[in-house]
């Protein structure tokens, strides 16, 4: 079942849900760092152009599919592989951000030396909440293969961090 986005209530309902997330994600996987803010915003105005918001719960992965595929356009006009960024994700506890907890740890390393699938994957999976049905809609993948690459990111993550622990 799907509606029509109607009225700037909804549009900056939408936005303020999401957009820190979707800036994140672009600055990730942008050119380059300048971009990642046009290229989010082009994400939403894309978004509402389309007319539709997808049943609940799967805006965001409509969002993030449109920004993939922008940073992805823009990464070849640009001729240039997307090599990503420093985490830019918003805090949303009282406590610490988890991405902030990853710069700079043993694991961060690890999962930037992660094959890029893999670690978009586990990107999508752990810094932005999304389920494995939204992860294979935003990558244009079954969701068995999402299980697939997100079972051997954690495979080879764990195996770093054991690899870690006996030297």
């Amino acid at each position: 079942m799907r509606r029509r986005v109607r009225g700037g209530e909804a549009f900056e309902r939408l936005v303020e849900e999401h957009y820190d997330d979707v800036l994140a994600y672009c600055r990730r996987h942008a050119p380059s760092w300048v971009e990642a803010p046009d290229l989010a915003q082009e994400s939403f105005l894309r978004f509402v152009r389309s007319g539709r918001v997808s049943r609940e719960g799967k805006s965001a992965a409509y969002l993030f599919a449109i920004a993939r595929n922008l940073c992805i356009d823009a990464a070849r006009k640009r001729q240039v592989l997307a090599d990503p960024l420093d985490a830019d994700v918003p805090d949303r506890s009282s406590g610490a951000d988890p991405a902030e907890a990853l710069v700079g740890s043993e694991v961060g390393a690890l999962v930037e030396a992660l094959d890029p699938a893999l670690r978009e994957v586990v990107e999508l999976r752990f810094d932005q909440g999304l389920k494995v049905g939204e992860i294979a809609e935003v990558l244009g993948v079954s969701r068995f293969a999402v299980s697939r690459r997100l079972n051997r990111a954690l495979a080879e993550l764990r195996r770093g961090l054991e690899g870690k622990d006996n030297v």
